[in-house]
């Protein structure tokens, strides 16, 4: 037992995180609640953030087979397996047999998929839109500077 009134824990903890670690998590918790936010004006509730993500990448990238759209969403087959069958069974997406490997199928999305994702898109660039108009000139001007920033933490490794 010390002799002093500190405690055992105190005396371990660091007082001072190193600003590096500071702006680290103050960066991650300002992207969590604005994709949180962001996540708050879907189109469609009822569809998950897999489904969602997949029906986006299929309009970026166009027909793909199950595992290359695994790939691409960075799940594993099985679980993209379970997100193709709710999609399909809710006609957001359509599977046809692979041109040349007859063991393959292709998805696509479909017209009504196309919607849903557009409407997604249409109403968080709408608030996002309404929440820049609040901002002044310099604050805009700061996070179009940002923004290549931004990009570059988030590239892929």
């Amino acid at each position: 037992m010390p002799d002093d009134d500190t405690s055992v824990n105190d005396a371990v903890v660091d007082p001072e995180p190193d600003a590096d670690a500071h702006l680290a998590s103050a960066f991650r918790i300002a992207v969590m609640r604005l994709s949180r936010r962001l996540r708050s004006e879907r189109s469609d509730e009822t569809l998950g953030l897999s489904q969602l993500s997949a029906l986006a990448t299929l309009i970026r990238n166009g027909p793909l087979s199950p595992t290359a759209l695994a790939e691409l969403e960075r799940i594993q087959p099985p679980s993209m397996t379970r997100v193709i069958t709710a999609l399909e069974e809710r006609g957001l997406l359509e599977r046809a047999p692979h041109p040349t490997d007859g063991r393959q199928s292709v998805i696509a999305i479909t017209e009504a998929g196309r919607g849903i994702v557009m409407e997604d898109r249409r109403r968080r660039a709408a608030w996002l839109a309404q929440r820049f108009a609040t901002l002044s000139p310099e604050e805009q001007e700061q996070i179009a500077n940002a923004l290549p920033i931004i990009e570059r933490i988030g590239e892929s490794d």
